[in-house]
């Protein structure tokens, strides 16, 4: 769930932010744990229906911004220029938010804080480390470097979505016009006939005289359930219901645990590469993980609070593959622990392209089989009496 939150930073004054938590404690032990005094929280409820917002092209920012820092421009100069440059009011005004905040004295980490859900807290923390050792464009090239593997990762996912769910897109419509419309006039035509049809005939044919009597009030109700299951599946409460569904399913369970690690280590990975500490940097990135696995980053952070090393302290956190486990203690033993968890983020990011492009390759034919067999059931079942009229004529 995401609050809205005032709080009070050392050194930077009252700062507003967004905070997505799965509920008001949680919240308020994260802010407490980076140092922060909460003055307010508020959640923010989801709207009935979906608004339109103009989203803030954070990567396409980010990407001027190296171009202008590497040509030799301050930063207050290179946020002045993508300023007058950009054309979209929100945007330029998201852009004079953060160079008031840096007029009054505020670092550019704190600023980009200040202005909530535009700048991700991982973003804000990747310049934080930055500011410690003046490299900035080197750390905003490696969020880049992060956000676009991220995308290529969902692009993926969601490429491989496209054909089954274009075939059940499809496959519903000829199912539902065969049901609403086709199944009706034969239902009419056999009513006439005053011959005993088969029992699942009948079943199918009184589903047409439903339709041809009440219709309207079928079509009603079931708009209602698509709405309501769309409402349902907007509130965050449902949704994590679903993924504690989905989590509970042998082989689908394993593979979303391992899509969540790779993301986990590659956020992780970049901000030990910054100079991060390791305990800092897993506070900051445990928001990406599910519940499932959030408390597991808890009793990490513990672990290595007490001395115990990072690859012992993520096996107690149940936060390690086999494969992971390995490459941690070889990163403990180079020193190159950042790399190493980037390599991580790699290899399980291959595992899991290989494991959607096999799934979309079973998936597809079944999902073929069980819509054709559908309606081949469907159309039996209409054409049935016509061949029992037909065998007694002969």
């Amino acid at each position: 769930m995401r609050y809205r939150v005032k709080a009070l930073y050392p050194g930077t004054g009252v700062t507003a932010t967004t905070v997505e938590a799965i509920d008001e404690t949680e919240a308020r032990a994260r802010l407490q744990r980076d140092g922060a005094q909460v003055l307010s929280i508020v959640a923010q409820r989801g709207n009935w229906l979906p608004t339109h917002r103009t989203r803030f092209p954070l990567v396409l920012f980010t990407q001027e911004l190296i171009a202008l820092l590497d040509a030799g421009l301050t930063l207050t100069e290179a946020l002045e220029t993508l300023g007058e440059k950009e054309s979209r009011t929100e945007s330029r005004q998201l852009i004079e938010r953060l160079l008031a905040a840096m007029r009054e004295g505020r670092p550019f980490s704190t600023a980009l804080t200040m202005q909530g859900a535009a700048f991700p807290p991982l973003y804000a923390a990747t310049v934080r480390a930055a500011e410690s050792t003046g490299n900035l464009s080197p750390a905003l090239a490696r969020y880049v470097g992060y956000q676009n593997q991220i995308d290529t990762v969902k692009k993926k996912v969601v490429s491989a979505s496209i054909y089954p769910m274009l075939l059940i897109g499809v496959g519903t419509l000829v199912i539902g016009f065969l049901l609403v419309y086709v199944v009706p006039r034969f239902a009419a035509v056999y009513a006439d006939a005053g011959r005993e049809l088969p029992w699942m005939s009948r079943m199918l044919l009184a589903w047409g005289g439903a339709i041809e009597t009440h219709g309207v009030w079928i079509v009603v109700g079931a708009a209602t359930a698509v709405s309501g299951v769309v409402l349902a599946l907007a509130q965050p409460a449902t949704r994590a219901a679903v993924t504690r569904l989905a989590w509970r399913i042998p082989a689908i369970g394993e593979h979303l645990r391992t899509f969540e690690l790779a993301r986990f280590y590659r956020s992780l990975g970049m901000l030990l590469i910054g100079g991060i500490p390791i305990v800092s940097a897993l506070g900051m990135v445990s928001g990406l993980l599910s519940v499932h696995l959030r408390s597991g980053a808890g009793t990490a952070m513990d672990a290595i609070r007490r001395g115990e090393s990072i690859s012992a302290a993520f096996a107690h956190g149940e936060l390690t593959t086999p494969v992971a486990a390995r490459l941690l203690r070889v990163g403990e033993k180079s020193g190159r622990m950042g790399e190493m968890m980037e390599r991580i983020a790699v290899f399980h990011d291959e595992e899991m392209a290989r494991w959607v492009d096999w799934f979309t390759r079973l998936f597809e034919p079944l999902l073929m089989v069980f819509i054709g067999l559908t309606i081949g059931l469907v159309v039996v079942l209409l054409y049935m009496p016509i061949f029992d009229l037909a065998g007694s004529i002969q």
